[in-house]
C-alpha cells in the first residue's frame, strides 16, 4: 500500500475571474433541484385532486405521494447515468444536462392539463416528469459534488464543498416560504385552480437560467488532465468494471451515508410535518420553526467545512455522529406541542447534521480516482438515500402511529453507529491529491 499524495498550494484552482459564474452555476442549479424536490410535497394537497379522480382527498393525496416516491426509485439510475457521463465526457456537461432535465420536468408539471381536460393522461405525464426529476436529482449531487471538490483550493475543499448543502437548503427554504406566501394571498379555490402551478413554473424558469450559467462554466483541470492522459491509444476499461474492482469504496460510501441520510430527512425535511401530525404543534408555528432552524443549518455548514480543513474530516464526522446518537432521544422528548420546542430540537439536530452534510462532498470525492469519481460516489450514495433516507419519514410515522416511537430512534441510532464504525476504519482524506490514480488504496 502506498501513501496517497497530499496536494500543495501549487495545485490548480479555479481562476478568481470565473469563480462567481461557477458558484452561481453550481449553487443555483443545486438550489433549483432541491426547490423542485420540496415544492412537490409542499403543494401535493392542492394539485392531487387535479390529476387523480377517486372522489377521496386522502386517496388522491396518497397517490400523489406515491408518485413522489417514484423520484426516489429513479435516483440510483440517475446517479449511474449522469455519473457515467461526468466520468466519460466531463463534469460540466453532466451538470448542465441534469439541471436542464429537472427544469423541463418542472415546467411540464406546471403546464400539464388536469384530469378534467385530458383524463388519466395528466397523471401519466406527472409520473414521467417525476421520473425525469428523480434521474436529474440522482445525477446532480455526484456531478456537482465532484466538480466543486476538483476546483476547490486543497486547503479549503471542506469549506467549498459546503456550498452543495448550503444551496440545497436555500432551495428548500425558498420553496417553503413560497408555499406560505401563496397560501396567505390566494384562496383555497385559487390554489386548487392555478396557484399550485406557480412554484413549478418559477422553478423551471430559474432552472433554464442556471442551465445557461453552467454552459458557460469551464471543465475542471483535474478531469481535463485525466482525459488527455487516456488519449494514448489504450482501450478504456469498463466503468462498471472499474467500480466493482473497488467494492470497499462503494460500501464505504453506503456506510457513511446510511446514518446521515436518515437523520437528515427526518430533521431537515419532515420534522415540521411530523410535529404537526404526531406532536400537535400548530401548523403555522411548525412551518416557521422549520424555516428558522434551516437558517441555523445554513450558518453551521461553512463553519464545519472550515473546521474540517483545519483538523481533518474524520474527527468532524465522528463528533457529529456521536453527539446525534447521544442527543437523539432528548431532542425527540423536547417536542411537546409548542413551535419553540420544535425549533430548538431542529436547530440542535441540524447543527450536528451539518458536520457531515457540509464536508460529505469533499470526503466522497477524496475517496475515488478521477476516472470513476462521479459514478463511484453517485451510485452507492443514491442507493443509500433511496433505501434509507426516502423511507425514514414513513417509518417514523409508522412507528409513532403504533405507539412505538422509541423503535425508530433505535433504528436511527443503529444506522448512525454503522456510519461511525465506517469512518473510524477509513483513512483520513483531508488534503488528498485528487489527481492521484488511487487516492485511498
Amino acid at each position: 500500500m502506498t501513501t496517497p499524495r497530499t496536494e500543495t498550494a501549487t495545485s490548480p484552482v479555479t481562476p478568481s475571474s470565473s469563480r462567481f459564474r461557477m458558484f452561481v452555476g453550481i449553487g443555483g442549479g443545486n438550489a433549483m433541484e432541491w426547490f423542485d424536490w420540496n415544492i412537490y410535497a409542499t403543494f401535493a394537497a392542492f394539485f392531487a385532486p387535479q390529476f387523480f379522480h377517486s372522489g377521496s382527498s386522502v386517496s388522491d393525496l396518497l397517490k400523489t405521494l406515491a408518485v413522489f416516491a417514484v423520484g426516489f426509485v429513479a435516483r440510483p439510475f440517475g446517479g449511474f447515468l449522469f455519473g457515467r457521463l461526468a466520468d466519460r465526457r466531463g463534469r460540466r456537461p453532466a451538470m448542465a444536462l441534469s439541471v436542464g432535465l429537472a427544469a423541463v420536468g418542472s415546467l411540464v408539471i406546471g403546464l400539464t392539463p388536469t384530469y378534467g381536460t385530458i383524463g388519466s393522461w395528466g397523471a401519466v405525464v406527472l409520473v414521467l416528469c417525476r421520473l425525469a426529476q428523480g434521474l436529474a436529482h440522482g445525477g446532480e449531487l455526484p456531478s456537482a459534488q465532484t466538480y466543486i471538490s476538483e476546483v476547490a483550493p486543497p486547503h479549503r475543499r471542506g469549506l467549498w464543498s459546503s456550498l452543495i448543502y448550503f444551496s440545497g437548503t436555500l432551495g428548500i427554504v425558498a420553496g417553503t416560504l413560497l408555499g406560505a406566501v401563496l397560501s396567505s394571498i390566494l384562496t383555497t379555490p385559487q390554489m386548487d385552480s392555478y396557484g399550485w402551478r406557480i412554484p413549478f413554473l418559477v422553478g423551471g424558469v430559474f432552472g433554464l437560467f442556471t442551465l445557461y450559467m453552467r454552459a458557460k462554466m469551464q471543465e475542471t483541470e483535474t478531469f481535463t488532465a485525466a482525459a488527455v492522459a487516456t488519449k494514448d491509444g489504450r482501450p478504456r476499461d469498463s466503468l462498471v468494471k472499474k467500480m466493482w474492482e473497488r467494492p470497499a469504496l462503494l460500501f464505504r460510501v453506503i456506510g457513511i451515508t446510511v446514518g446521515a441520510t436518515v437523520v437528515y430527512y427526518v430533521w431537515a425535511v419532515s420534522a415540521p410535518a411530523y410535529a404537526i401530525s404526531v406532536r400537535g404543534v400548530p401548523a403555522t408555528g411548525a412551518l416557521w420553526a422549520g424555516v428558522f432552524a434551516n437558517l441555523v443549518f445554513l450558518i453551521a455548514l461553512p463553519v464545519w467545512g472550515i473546521v474540517s480543513d483545519r483538523i481533518g474530516r474524520k474527527p468532524v464526522l465522528i463528533f457529529g455522529s456521536l453527539m446525534l446518537i447521544i442527543l437523539l432521544f432528548p431532542l425527540n422528548a423536547i417536542i411537546k406541542g409548542q413551535p419553540w420546542q420544535l425549533f430548538v430540537a431542529m436547530a440542535v439536530a441540524l447543527v450536528l447534521i451539518g458536520s457531515f452534510a457540509s464536508i460529505g462532498p469533499a470526503v466522497y470525492a477524496e475517496m475515488f480516482p478521477t476516472g470513476i469519481r462521479a459514478a463511484g460516489l453517485g451510485v452507492p450514495y443514491s442507493v443509500a438515500v433511496a433505501v434509507f433516507g426516502g423511507t425514514a419519514p414513513y417509518l417514523q410515522t409508522f412507528f409513532a402511529d403504533r405507539h412505538l416511537p422509541n423503535s425508530f430512534n433505535w433504528y436511527a441510532i443503529g444506522l448512525m453507529a454503522i456510519s461511525i464504525i465506517t469512518v473510524v476504519f477509513m483513512p483520513e482524506t483531508k488534503g488528498r491529491d485528487l489527481r492521484d490514480p488511487e487516492p485511498t488504496r
